[in-house]
């Protein structure tokens, strides 16, 4: 079987926009590397049920948004929704809804845009974030990493600068109310949280503190508590590290996070109170992983490496979690982010 992923990117180098590449499951490999559409500094991605890829898009002094018309051959830019500043850090599709969220790290922003008929968007509101947190990469202030549904269909948002993870109601027409904030350790960095699918249970990765906090989520009123923290890193280990992308299975029996600096991928066990254990801590055979994917049968895991311009391929064991290493040395420029179709 060949299944077909999205690579965003920066464009600083080689690297020209948004690729796409296919995983070919007889062959354990990675192969036919394609450009898709030439943008500048794509480094997030988020596709939509109707074929639209909305992707991170940086024009010069402009950053924002672009749209990508994936129902045409080839695939055709239809907007670019650049706004004054620097580009945001991720993007969301609500398919309910029929909204997309970007988050803005520099401008500490949360935006939500209306889908139009066509696919294109239009802006409905920005949320402000402010304050910060006692760290170097905290101290010019607040930092909107990341911003994605609940499992209740609120609004979370990651704040890096301020050590906080806002929950947000959304109005239909893209309207947000902040319903409750919670606060991490100082200095601990909050990027991404995935929630678990058959649970409460949300686990947040900590780029600052290379750790993960494992939380408590009520749904009735959208708060968050703290169950866990746990390193994703060794004791031994005092170079820079930044936690980064972190996934969980579908059967929710096991959480994954990308380490840039230690450059590997921590696999943690899920026990029956949502708890972690580390059980693998591997090597990603390149340098500084932003992201990676678990494709959809979850047999395989793909990786990209910013810095060493490679892909890296592990089968995945369903059983214990753990990843065994099939390719390491694939060509791909400025690898950010991995979407599979």
């Amino acid at each position: 079987m060949k299944e077909s992923f999205f690579i965003g990117t920066y464009t600083k180098k080689t690297s020209h926009g948004v690729y796409q590449m296919t995983l070919d499951t007889e062959t354990n490999s990675l192969k036919d590397l394609q450009l898709v559409a030439q943008l500048g500094n794509p480094t997030y991605v988020a596709k939509s049920n109707r074929n639209y890829l909305y992707t991170v898009d940086q024009k010069e002094a402009d950053g924002g948004l672009a749209v990508i018309d994936l129902n045409k051959t080839p695939a055709e830019i239809v907007q670019h929704a650049v706004t004054p500043g620097n580009s945001p850090a991720y993007v969301a599709v609500d398919e309910d809804r029929q909204l997309v969220y970007s988050s803005n790290y520099h401008l500490a922003t949360v935006n939500v845009y209306k889908i139009q008929a066509d696919g294109t968007l239009k802006q409905t509101d920005v949320v402000t974030h402010s304050g910060k947190g006692p760290k170097p990469e905290q101290s010019d202030g607040a930092h909107v990493h990341f911003s994605d549904l609940t499992p209740d269909n609120r609004l979370v948002v990651c704040d890096l600068g301020t050590d906080e993870v806002y929950t947000y109601d959304v109005s239909d027409d893209g309207k947000l109310s902040e319903v409750a904030r919670y606060k991490t350790k100082a200095g601990f960095g909050p990027r991404h949280i995935v929630f678990a699918h058959h649970g409460s249970k949300a686990y947040l990765a900590g780029e600052l503190g290379s750790a993960v906090e494992v939380l408590d989520y009520d749904q009735q009123n959208g708060k968050f508590s703290h169950v866990q923290s746990i390193s994703t890193i060794p004791t031994t280990w005092h170079s820079h590290n930044g936690a980064a992308a972190i996934k969980i299975s579908s059967d929710d029996h096991f959480v994954y996070v990308s380490n840039r600096g230690y450059d590997s991928l921590a696999v943690f066990k899920v026990s029956s109170d949502g708890s972690l254990s580390l059980v693998q801590n591997i090597s990603v055979e390149g340098s500084f992983p932003r992201d990676f994917s678990l494709d959809p049968s979850e047999n395989f895991v793909a990786c990209v490496n910013q810095n060493t311009d490679n892909a890296t391929l592990f089968s995945r064991s369903k059983e214990t979690g753990k990843l065994t290493l099939l390719e390491k040395d694939v060509a791909v420029p400025e690898g950010v982010c991995v979407l599979f179709n």
